[in-house]
Parts: structure tokens; sequence; C-alpha cells
């Protein structure tokens, strides 16, 4: 991946940086919680402000989310997830095992199910986290394309040399039915219309 393909608004290379030091930079009080920055191929990036129909579709999707989530997996809301070269705060995450189990790291690539991005202002850069799920492996990645009132799951993740992508990807929109999979089994079935407004 080349950080040609990373969303800038500047002229120059940025510098880039492993998780682990991401990490320690967090640490030192470099950046606090209420940053809004997000760890992206190794490039910290500052996330945008949400408007108000993002908030309200990213609270629906935790709560229809929550509602159908099998035990052994929780609902993660604008959480970090840590993946090889990145550290991405998904709107929302099926995250493997209880909210406790994270209690001194954030949930790791392979302990999640699904991501979930809602997405109006940030399409260019939340379909470039599309490379970085499928590089990490998630399974399944949902983008809530507001813009065009459609949702795009994509799955079955794709490495080839330094390209990463989703070899799939079905568009829905109002009128269709979400399947909500979890380890190749559909868990739930999700009208579209629950999630978009």
């Amino acid at each position: 991946m080349t950080t040609a393909n990373l969303p800038q608004s500047f002229p120059f290379q940025p510098v880039r940086m492993s998780v682990m030091r991401y990490h320690e930079l967090v640490a030192a009080g470099a950046s606090t919680e209420h940053d809004e920055v997000e760890l992206l191929d190794g490039v910290v990036v500052e996330k945008r402000s949400k408007n108000p129909r993002h908030r309200l579709v990213t609270r629906k999707c935790d709560l229809v989310l929550s509602q159908r989530c099998p035990d052994g997996w929780h609902v993660q809301n604008q959480e970090p997830v840590t993946l090889q070269n990145s550290e991405p705060e998904p709107d929302v995450a099926i995250v493997r095992g209880q909210m406790e189990d994270y209690s001194q790291r954030h949930p790791l690539y392979n302990e999640v199910a699904l991501v979930v991005e809602v997405s109006d202002t940030t399409l260019v850069t939340d379909r470039y986290k599309s490379e970085l799920y499928a590089l990490a492996g998630i399974p399944y990645y949902w983008l809530i394309n507001l813009t065009d009132r459609q949702i795009e799951v994509m799955s079955d993740p794709q490495v080839a040399g330094s390209e990463s992508r989703y070899a799939r990807c079905q568009i829905l929109s109002i009128g269709d039915v979400l399947p909500f999979v979890i380890l190749g089994q559909t868990v739930a079935k999700i009208p579209v219309t629950d999630l978009l407004t």
C-alpha cells in the first residue's frame, strides 16, 4: 500500500510510525482521548466531525446489531481496533468476547468479525479504509453510504502483493435485507430501512 492512495490535505510526505510508537505517544500524553485522530497505514490522520445524520445512523446501527449479536461477541462503538499498521476507530465493530476482555488493550484484527463505517463527508477515507480492513483479513466491512442511500457490503478479503481489497461487494438499498454474518453463519437478517433513514 502506498501513501499515494491516502487522502491528504498537505503537499508533503507524512512521517510514518508503527502502532507501537503510536501507543507510546498516546501513553506519553501526545494525544488524548479527546483528540479526533486515528492511525491509518502508519500515518496519524485527523477525523472529521460528525453531523447529526451520521450520529443518528451510527447509533441505530449500534442498537440494531447489539440486539442481534450472539453470545461470545459484543458491539464496540467508535473505539480503536488494532491492525498490523493501523489503528482505525470504526463507527461500529463486532468484537469477540466481552468488553471487559479489552480493559488492557484494544481488540486485534483477528478478533473482529465486522467493521462498519457510516459515511457522508468521509466517503473517500472510508473507501480507503476498505484496503486496510481487507489487508487485516477482517471478514466483513459495511460501508453505510449516506450520500447514495445504500449499504456496500464487502466480503472475501484478498491480498495480492502490495494490493489488498474485498473480492465481493454487494450494494443494498431501501427494500433490501442485510445479512449479519459472523464466522460464516448468518445470525440475523436486517432490513436496510432499520439502518438508513
